[in-house]
């Protein structure tokens, strides 16, 4: 087997690992380009073709999925295939594919129309979670603590929409960082001047509008979980809650400690995972603790990865555990190959 690589970002890219590992197993490979317009001809003389894509890249999200579901459909394997990355990055996509296989999902609300919002809104009770359908690190969620405010956003929603390249809750997480001595006072600057100069992504990606999400606001949780499951082999560990806020994802306070992983959670995700076909997917997990149940509030098929994860251990398929090194960026080749 061939393997196609799309060569991205050091910084945050799987594609330096897939690389290493082909070199280190001689397994043959080749490096492209998949913003060229020729790529599918690139890839021509390949079995297979990965490319860990970004939701915040304006490129890859005007077509990442479009070329590499061609290409499956042209019976090549790729990385992400079809099941594991058609919901990438789409929260309101990933609600209605949980509720339709019965997985233990937050309960969650859509609406395309301002008075089914607003007819909902009449009825429900608050505080409720507000979320666009995309973005990362909880940059586009807000708790929303009242009816009132719940009718604001949905009228905003309804007209001229909301950018998911947030530059209000950008400055004010760098602000956080700052005082707790995990980023530099030029982050800040950074900030402050994307106030006035919008991101390239912003620039560039239509505002989000015409519908409006949210999710329950489960009350009484001091962390959330993120199990991640690639292979069929799966780790975990708990996200602290940012302090004097109720979301955990970006707080980068992150507790490995798999005694305080619940095996159900594992258990949960494991079977999710198999039953959606997935190569690899990251779950979010907040524990109900009122009806004691774990439920699902988002999930993707790529995630940040703290070098520490790899030293922590795994569960196998079996939930066997296995108290030794790993890498889910291995995993992942082997996962295409014997595919």
């Amino acid at each position: 087997m061939k393997i196609a690589i799309h060569k991205g970002d050091p910084s945050w890219s799987f594609s330096a690992k897939w690389i290493e590992y082909c070199q280190l197993h001689k397994i043959p490979y080749k490096e492209v380009n998949a913003y060229d317009t020729d790529i599918v001809e690139q890839v021509r003389d390949c079995d297979a073709f990965m490319w860990h894509h970004h939701h915040a890249n304006y490129k890859d999200v005007l077509f990442a999925k479009q070329l590499l579901y061609s290409l499956q459909m042209a019976r090549k394997k790729v990385f992400p295939d079809f099941n594991t990355g058609w919901h990438f990055d789409d929260k309101v996509g990933q609600k209605y594919l949980l509720e339709a296989i019965g997985a233990p999902l937050v309960p969650s609300y859509v609406f395309y129309t301002k008075k089914e919002a607003f007819d909902w809104i009449q009825h429900a009770t608050f505080p409720k979670v507000f979320k666009l359908r995309g973005g990362g690190g909880a940059i586009n969620v807000r708790l929303v603590h009242s009816k009132k405010q719940a009718k604001r956003l949905v009228r905003r929603a309804f007209s001229f929409g909301f950018t998911q390249d947030n530059p209000v809750a950008f400055l004010e997480d760098r602000i956080r960082r700052w005082k707790e001595g995990k980023d530099s006072f030029f982050s800040i600057c950074k900030g402050f001047v994307r106030l006035a100069v919008p991101s390239k992504f912003a620039r560039m990606h239509a505002p989000e509008k015409g519908y409006v999400y949210f999710q329950d606001f489960i009350p009484d949780n001091e962390t959330d979980f993120r199990i991640k499951v690639v292979n069929g082999c799966c780790w975990g560990f708990q996200r602290r809650v940012r302090k004097g806020d109720f979301r955990a994802s970006g707080s980068g306070e992150l507790i490995f400690d798999k005694e305080q992983v619940p095996i159900e959670m594992v258990a949960i995700a494991q079977q999710v995972a198999e039953k959606l076909k997935l190569q690899s997917c990251a779950f979010d997990f907040i524990v109900d603790k009122q009806k004691q149940m774990y439920l699902i509030s988002e999930m993707c098929y790529a995630f940040g990865f703290d070098e520490r994860e790899k030293e922590n251990g795994y569960w196998d398929k079996n939930l066997v555990w296995h108290n030794e090194r790993f890498d889910p960026m291995n995993w992942m080749v082997e996962c295409l190959m014997n595919k």
